[in-house]
């Protein structure tokens, strides 16, 4: 069955009483495929559907999750993948605790023992609606997810977890969690396609609804299908990392609630440097109500200043360039941080993600420097000042040269960050090329 995506208008003469526009109206949506308005959505009692249980590709089925109403339909959940070999699925949906209509998966990693040091891990879920008993996909016209009782242990470990595709969010005005933006290559530009939310460390007791700052209302519409991750970090050695997460498909009542609208305005975002500066560029695409960018600068990637502030052209339909240039302290050495505070004119705000420049030791021939090195999570990589805003590839070797990571940056910035902790340890090559250029580096990766 074909299957309705996004509507355009429909003309029915007007002359046509009421009820038999209403059932033309109807008989056209029958055969253009099904269009479903969903105001809860229920996850029960899911079964094996294929594929081997808890692995990567296996695909559970939850039947009838309408609350009511009709054509019936399905939900096929699968596992899409996860970080690393060390990530498993306890269970796909716990029903001993928690809210028996939620969809709560329990994921474990390093058999529930975090190492020293830092990690980072995490599980990926692709949700898709079907006809009952089919694979036919069917259009849920909206509906809301709620994720629950995002937190922490208490000690070393906080959960988090993310969504794509959402059109919007809400958070309590006092919200612990921490909302950052999912950025991925569309088209050869980095877009915005999500959002992350970081719980806190601090352990809140039970599965509460009413615990509103550990929750996050998403909302989704006109789709058939999204992706979800939920994940953990620890920054030491824990016996707690066998995670439950909570996700309720329907909204709950805020103490004081504010809501934030996707897709957001940043198509571009990369740092340089350049004549004793650093400079900021970025395009912003469908601008709406926006009234100024805060540029933040930060030189241990915590604690964060104001550096500058752009103002917004405010409502556009086309890309829009800005550029910021920070002069840089002579004496000046390591790592800086930017990131963009993006305001609109109701004074609500998202950030944009991290961009990182090194400054005093960068190399300025053709070579790269890595670092930290040996690494767990993130590698850090400083290019030749020549490639910057050029497309870029950074290729990880392992010693027996396998290509085990690529990353590709359509406009490099003087520092690029790649995520390695869903690598083995060992001793690796990194590769960067310009198209023309090469330059090499050895790594260590290490828990």
């Amino acid at each position: 069955m074909k299957t309705y995506l996004s509507p355009q208008a429909i003309t029915l003469p007007v002359n046509l009483p009421l009820i038999y526009r209403r059932s033309l109206l109807l008989l056209i949506l029958s055969l253009i495929g099904y269009v479903v308005t969903a105001q809860e959505l229920v996850f029960k009692n899911a079964q094996l559907e294929s594929g081997v249980a808890g692995a990567d590709g296996a695909v559970y089925r939850f039947s009838n999750i309408r609350n009511g109403g009709t054509p019936t339909i399905d939900a096929l959940v699968t596992i899409n993948g996860r970080s690393n070999a060390l990530v498993s699925l306890s269970s796909l949906d716990l029903s001993n605790t928690g809210h028996d209509k939620a969809f709560q998966p329990q994921v474990s990693y390093n058999n529930s023992n975090t190492p020293a040091g830092t990690s980072d891990w995490w599980l990926e879920f692709g949700i898709a609606f079907v006809q009952s008993g089919s694979t036919t996909r069917v259009n849920v016209d909206s509906f809301k997810l709620t994720a629950l009782d995002i937190d922490g242990n208490g000690d070393k470990i906080n959960e988090w977890a993310s969504f794509y595709s959402n059109k919007s969010f809400l958070l309590e005005n006092n919200s612990v969690l921490v909302a950052t933006n999912i950025s991925e290559m569309v088209d050869g530009v980095s877009t915005i396609v999500g959002k992350k939310f970081d719980g806190p460390v601090q352990n809140y007791s039970n599965i509460d609804t009413g615990a509103t700052n550990v929750m996050v209302t998403n909302f989704f519409q006109g789709v058939n299908t999204f992706r979800m991750r939920v994940g953990g970090h620890s920054t030491g050695a824990n016996g707690a990392a066998d995670r439950m997460y909570s996700f309720w498909f329907k909204s709950f009542s805020y103490q004081s609630p504010v809501q934030y609208t996707l897709p957001l305005v940043l198509l571009d975002f990369n740092a340089t440097v350049a004549n004793k500066k650093a400079v900021l560029n970025w395009v912003t695409g469908m601008e709406k109500a926006l009234s100024h960018f805060v540029v933040e600068r930060s030189v241990n990637g915590i604690d964060y200043t104001d550096a500058g502030m752009i103002f917004a052209n405010g409502n556009s339909n086309v890309k829009m360039p800005y550029s910021y240039a920070d002069a840089l302290p002579a004496n000046a050495k390591g790592v800086i941080y930017y990131r963009l505070k993006m305001v609109d004119l109701d004074g609500k705000f998202q950030r944009s993600t991290v961009k990182l420049i090194r400054i005093g030791d960068a190399p300025k021939t053709l070579t790269i420097a890595a670092y930290p090195n040996p690494v767990t999570t993130e590698l850090r990589i400083s290019l030749p000042e020549s490639w910057q805003n050029k497309k870029v590839t950074l290729n990880i070797f392992s010693s027996n040269g396998q290509l085990v990571k690529q990353v590709v940056a359509s406009r490099a910035s003087q520092t690029e960050t790649v995520n390695v902790a869903d690598i083995t340890n060992g001793l690796y090559i990194v590769k960067a090329t310009d198209g023309t250029e090469i330059a090499t580096e050895r790594i260590v990766k290490t828990k």
